[in-house]
């Protein structure tokens, strides 16, 4: 009787074992958002052109071979070499195709076609052959050095010419930028001939399957060498993960340490990414059209105008970066910005003395400065909020010094704007700004569009709401919540307690609206301020939105920062936000 009963409660165990690992399971491979990725089309038949190696390179890798895209026109022009353009050169990752280029390519070309050709790129590809590295990682050495030559021949493509480069950019897909990585451990390898190298969905700091000791070897031997020679490889590197969509490269495993001052690496889940703001899987992060427009944006706004070469300058190149990738001011990029503005012309100067106002702009024939006098309001609030629907890339915003009603010049605080997709936005400290006497909005003569443009002061504290998270055992069955019920534009909701990756909640948004006529969109970003990881969730209020809540990189033992769920909020609704615990996501957590 006690045997049987003690089976019995093994059976029940293991029973109890397989569940949970199934519900994890089932989060880590189903629990994600849809792919709202959008595709990437050719506009012209897409060209590969084999690249011809010296015969004794050929010999020596004949599974490997190197080409150059292109399409229509350009494709038929390139034929006859030399090259003039800009170098790129694309590595496949595991299992990858040399075909994976044409997305960025593609796009790239459309890009140069649209200013006539003052600047193009010359995308070049690995065929390594649809080797599976990550399960076998004997191959990865003869691929590193096969890259190396790859290198040196397409520079003598362009041998002769007025702007030859010295230099490629490398972008590497999976695998393929472990590989590009590796090319600083080779002996005879000189480090100036990549200039920037882009990942994505790289597992930089360990394999995700160890199944080999040629693979942890491989491992091995680059982080070590990336550690130990921090100080001295000024290579700028940007890693892009995909997020939760991507099951096969976890995102935690693509964030590169910043090992010194001197290193220029930044690491950013595609979710987090201005204007792309989508998590991809492992195989659509190098064909979701919204992360490779992102991409080359970056690379055309990296030109040197002088030597039509991508620059050596690494301030600006991690300057692009960080705009085009981390925070996107909705302005074009400017390596030295106008901070000084003028504001002449023939144009209605408004003044506006309340601490909440909004203009709807629609079919203006006059150019207009609304002026808000900041005395009296320093007196009362801490921080001014403003927005605008109107999402061009002009300066709406500016700072005067020491005025009465009006200035001749201000301060362009547009750089300091942020942008999201419907809107972009401004919050401004009023203590960091004590020489500003008045804050100037600027609504310019438009035809044939509608936009909407707030502003509001407040006191921080009563815009900051804390909501401490549940407790991880308490299996979703408690929750706690907080309602947001005053007339506010902006909230920042901060998450108590919420910092490890084996955490997991589901935050629910509940958005009742009064008397409202058209349709309202609210923005939730959870923000994580120790790693480039937010993730948006834009609603249609009033609505019930689900928010799912956790992390790709734990928080780090010395900072102090709290997550945010920052609302961007209609003054016409009350919003309920409840948290709790999701213990499937909890079991994915841990599984992945």
């Amino acid at each position: 009787m006690f045997l049987h009963s003690v089976n019995l409660w093994n059976l029940a165990f293991y029973a109890l074992m397989v569940f949970m690992a199934t519900l994890g399971l089932w989060d880590v491979f189903f629990g994600f958002e849809e792919n709202k990725c959008s595709m990437s089309y050719m506009f012209e038949y897409p060209e590969y052109q084999k690249i011809e190696l010296p015969k004794k390179l050929a010999k020596r890798y004949p599974a490997y071979e190197l080409y150059l895209y292109g399409e229509g026109s350009y494709a038929e022009e390139h034929k006859v070499l030399p090259l003039t353009g800009i170098p790129v050169l694309f590595l496949p990752g595991n299992a990858g195709s040399y075909k994976q280029v044409r997305s960025i390519g593609s796009i790239a070309l459309r890009k140069a076609e649209d200013i006539d050709f003052k600047y193009h790129f010359d995308f070049f590809s690995v065929n390594f052959n649809g080797e599976l590295v990550a399960l076998y990682g004997g191959s990865l050495q003869k691929q590193t050095k096969f890259v190396h030559e790859c290198i040196k021949t397409i520079l003598k493509l362009y041998k002769g010419q007025e702007f030859a480069p010295k230099s490629v950019a490398i972008i590497g897909h999976s695998m393929g930028g472990l590989v590009a990585r590796a090319l600083l451990t080779l002996k005879n390898f000189k480090h100036d001939l990549i200039n920037l190298l882009v990942t994505q969905a790289t597992p930089h700091v360990a394999p995700v399957m160890p199944l080999d000791r040629f693979i942890t070897d491989f491992y091995m031997t680059v982080n070590n060498y990336w550690i130990l020679n921090a100080r001295h490889i000024n290579l700028t590197t940007l890693s892009v993960a995909g997020g939760f969509r991507d099951y096969q490269v976890r995102s935690g495993l693509t964030f590169l340490p910043k090992l010194s001052d001197h290193t220029s690496a930044l690491s950013v889940v595609s979710s987090a990414v201005p204007k792309t703001w989508v998590s991809t899987d492992h195989l659509s992060i190098v064909w979701c059209k919204q992360l490779q427009l992102t991409t080359v944006r970056a690379f055309f706004d990296l030109i040197d105008a002088d030597t039509k070469q991508i620059t050596q300058n690494p301030k600006k190149k991690l300057s692009v970066l960080n705009h085009h990738f981390i925070r996107h001011p909705a302005k074009h990029f400017e390596e030295n910005p106008s901070i000084i503005s003028d504001l002449t012309g023939t144009s209605m100067w408004v003044p506006v003395k309340v601490s909440k106002w909004t203009y709807v702009a629609y079919n203006e024939s006059d150019k207009i400065y609304f002026t808000f006098p900041l005395a009296n309001h320093r007196k009362i609030y801490t921080h001014v909020y403003c927005q605008s629907t109107m999402l061009d890339t002009n300066s709406w915003i500016f700072g005067c010094i020491n005025s009465t009603s009006m200035c001749r010049q201000g301060v362009d605080l547009s750089w300091k704007a942020e942008l999201l997709p419907t809107i972009k936005s401004l919050t401004l400290r009023l203590q960091d700004y004590p020489s500003l006497s008045h804050l100037v909005v600027y609504v310019p003569s438009i035809h044939g569009s509608k936009f909407v443009v707030d502003c509001e002061f407040f006191k921080k504290e009563t815009r900051s709401i804390q909501l401490p998270v549940t407790h991880l055992f308490s299996f979703g069955l408690s929750s706690r919540k907080v309602i947001l019920n005053t007339s506010g534009l902006f909230y920042n909701i901060e998450l108590l307690n919420f910092g490890q990756i084996y955490q997991a909640f589901k935050i629910s948004v509940v958005s009742k609206c009064s008397a409202v006529k058209e349709e309202i969109t609210s923005i939730y970003k959870l923000h994580i301020p120790w790693s480039y990881e937010d993730s948006l969730t834009i609603a249609q209020v009033p609505s019930t939105t689900e928010i799912p809540v956790k992390l790709h990189i734990a928080q780090p033992e010395n900072d102090s920062h709290v997550a945010l769920l920052k609302m961007y909020t209609s003054s016409d609704c009350q919003y309920e936000v409840t948290v709790k615990t999701s213990f499937s996501q909890i079991l994915g957590q841990v599984i992945a």
